[in-house]
């Protein structure tokens, strides 16, 4: 994966009319999902201490709980990296660290597509993370040279593995692709990574066209 940059600041003033504020200066509010596994006292509390920005969120009834950060960013840092078809690994600024983030989900604006809220997620080298990654096929499919037509159903599938070992874009390789014929998920095997998409769920294929079946019905006939 590519690296993306991005530097962010601590938000600590919460709430909707803090957050309609933020969106006027042109920033968009984050949450860094994810992070440290922290315990709990007996009555629920965090004895450590916490940076600006952080909060911790208990998980489950164990004791346990996850530290997350809200954040603020610039519309102008973040622009590149949400506008654009390419995975990236984002080194994210703040608090004087730096952690290493993906993508996890992105709220619009119902009516004016306005981006309202951005979640990441906290990677390491050690836990695996799925990420969706585009697909690119290539060859030129059997089907296609008998007359049919090559099809995409799949844009993108999820890809589970470390974050260092995902890929910028999963190649099909439809050569082999005759007219009727499909690949589907469970059709692909790599070696660092899995889709863990449903197995049966097509990515790609070839479907016949009204000239190829016309041809076909002509052979038959001829035979």
């Amino acid at each position: 994966m590519k690296t993306f940059k991005l530097n962010a600041e601590p938000r600590t003033a919460l709430g909707k009319k803090a957050t309609k504020a933020l969106r006027k200066e042109n920033k968009i509010p984050v949450v860094l999902n994810g992070g440290k596994l922290v315990e709990l006292d007996k009555d629920g509390n965090y004895a450590g201490t916490l940076l600006p920005g952080e909060k911790v969120v208990p998980v489950g009834r164990d004791g346990k709980a996850i530290i997350t950060t809200d954040l603020q960013v610039n519309f102008a840092d973040i622009r590149k990296l949400i506008y654009s078809s390419d995975v990236f690994a984002i080194e994210l600024t703040f608090n004087g660290q730096t952690r290493m983030a993906v993508l996890k989900d992105i709220q619009f604006h119902k009516v004016s597509d306005a981006i309202l809220h951005i979640d990441l997620l906290e990677v390491n080298d050690q836990k695996p993370v799925i990420v969706e990654v585009p697909v690119h096929v290539e060859g030129h499919a059997a089907g296609v040279k008998a007359g049919g037509k090559l099809y995409l159903n799949l844009k993108k599938v999820k890809v589970k593995a470390i974050y260092t070992q995902i890929p910028e874009t999963i190649m099909v390789d439809v050569t082999e692709c005759a007219i009727g014929h499909a690949i589907k998920v469970g059709d692909l095997h790599f070696d660092n990574f899995e889709l863990v998409n449903p197995k049966d769920l097509v990515i790609a294929g070839v479907r016949t066209t009204r000239a190829a079946k016309a041809a076909a019905d002509t052979e038959e006939a001829e035979a």
